[in-house]
């Protein structure tokens, strides 16, 4: 009896171990191939360098001063000076919180398959139909250091938290869902109260919300968030006056009700840019899903399909669209295709009508691999190679990380950049830790006697037409001047 106890353990967590591998892999390699990106990444990159050298864990700071554009609660921030602190600082410790976040975004709806519906072939099928996402694993997404991912994990159990208290009125459920949703306020700020409509919604269909109401861990639960939340900010704004104003306006209601930056989308936006081919199994998976005589099924599939829709109408209602706000919709999606895939796969499996007449009982099995060999070998390869769509524009921040890592020499330069620099000044940080002499600064006055680095053609030709020079080297776009004098221009 040990010793078939003993098989089985291994059999169990064998196949386990497998899965997590296939989950891993796509998520992990090449994670740091390419340079930290414009915009939140590299916002987010300096902020936790700048947290891990001043250690102000309260107040973000950007370029020295506290950061009154990125005015989101630091979590993310904290996880990436986490990361910093264990595997020093480098595209791969930004990206870390976002990949581990992905990742255990995947095993969740495995694991909650086999707790809630005792399927693990559901939970693996949910599991492969997210990782082959590309939504998910992208860019401002699973493979950077944005927010999104890790919202999406706190969002994602959030929501399956609060579905499992429903269903079986355990009070360590709702305090799960606060946590959850705590973190997920805390990551994104007001983005997580587009979670609770699909819940309210579903707590009156299911005819819970008066019981729901009269739970006391409810309003304990609210107040924890409270204190949680608004302890925060009130301390933030302690500390650095005027926080709440300018949180006010950039997290709270202004992206919603006003096109931020030129952001402005058709409603059909999220369907037509963000999602593959498990979008065409959506409405047969909710079909198969309510009808399905598994009634653990039948409520799964309701509450996904009410927090799917909700939360689609609410993002596509709200005036600023960017592709990445819909990033919670894949594990709801990844879910209803994977019921109808599951639904096909158990009635190949189980209905012995059908299975009669077929040669191999691998069948199932056989129609689940060749569902999912195209999708993961694209995923595979979309993140094997990272395919470098603006290389021209981060040609600097090559350039620099190859001098970083000893692959080009560079020592005593200034960078002429006239745009917003994030991405740039990672790397100029980096270099100046190891004893370089390298600074960064718009298009100004340039002295005599100085090294130059330019990508920017205008930059390009201002240098060129007021000043003789000498490349001292050049690479793709980039062009590295000696400055030797101002040319005496004739009127």
């Amino acid at each position: 009896m040990k010793k078939l106890l003993n098989k089985q353990f291994y059999k169990n967590y064998g196949l386990y171990l497998l899965v997590s591998l296939l989950l891993f892999v796509p998520v992990f390699q090449h994670l740091g191939s390419l340079p930290i990106r414009l915009w939140d990444e590299s916002r987010l990159a300096i902020n936790a360098y700048e947290m891990y050298h001043h250690e102000n864990y309260l107040v973000p700071t950007f370029d020295g001063e506290p950061d009154m554009w990125n005015t989101k609660p630091p979590l993310m921030i904290w996880f990436q000076v986490l990361s910093m602190k264990l595997l020093g600082i480098s595209e791969i410790s930004v990206r870390l919180p976002s990949a581990l976040a992905a990742f255990f975004t995947c095993i969740f709806l495995l694991f909650f398959s086999v707790r809630y519906v005792k399927s693990f072939w559901l939970g693996l099928i949910c599991a492969l139909a997210l990782v082959t996402t590309p939504a998910f694993l992208n860019v401002h997404a699973a493979l950077t250091g944005d927010y999104d991912a890790l919202f999406t994990l706190f969002i994602t159990l959030s929501c399956f938290s609060f579905f499992s208290f429903l269903e079986n009125s355990k009070n360590k459920y709702l305090y799960l869902f606060f946590l959850t949703f705590t973190l997920a306020f805390l990551t994104k700020c007001s983005a997580a109260l587009m979670l609770l409509p699909g819940l309210f919604i579903y707590a009156i269909i299911e005819k819970k919300l008066i019981i729901l109401f009269k739970n006391k861990h409810l309003y304990i639960g609210i107040l924890g968030f409270f204190i949680l939340c608004g302890g925060y900010f009130l301390l933030r704004e302690t500390y650095n006056p005027g926080y709440l104003d300018a949180a006010w306006k950039n997290d709270f209601g202004g992206r919603f009700f006003d096109a931020v930056e030129e952001h402005q989308q058709g409603f059909w936006f999220y369907i037509i840019h963000r999602f593959n081919i498990w979008l065409l199994f959506i409405p047969f998976g909710i079909i198969a899903g309510l009808l399905n005589k598994d009634q653990r099924i039948k409520q799964l599939t309701l509450f996904t399909t009410i927090n799917a829709v909700t939360f689609f109408l609410v993002i596509s209602s709200a005036k600023t669209k960017l592709s990445w706000y819909a990033l919670p919709l894949c594990p709801l999606i990844a879910i209803l295709a994977g019921i109808f895939i599951y639904f096909v796969f158990s009635l190949l499996k189980e209905n012995k009508k059908i299975t009669h007449n077929l040669p191999f009982k691998t069948t199932p099995y056989v129609l689940m691999f060749l569902v999912f060999f195209m999708p993961y070998i694209l995923i595979f390869k979309k993140t094997y190679q990272q395919k470098e769509n603006s290389e021209e524009f981060y040609q600097t921040s090559y350039y620099l990380r190859d001098i970083l890592n000893n692959k080009r020499e560079g020592a005593c330069f200034t960078i002429l950049y006239d745009a917003y620099p994030p991405h740039i000044m990672f790397y100029v940080n980096l270099l100046n830790d190891k004893g370089k002499n390298i600074s960064l600064r718009n298009n100004s006055e340039v002295q005599t006697g100085e090294t130059i680095l330019t990508a920017q053609n205008p930059t390009k030709e201002f240098l060129e037409t007021h000043y003789n020079y000498e490349v001292i080297d050049e690479f793709k776009n980039i062009k590295v001047y000696k400055i030797l004098e101002e040319k005496q221009l004739q009127e």
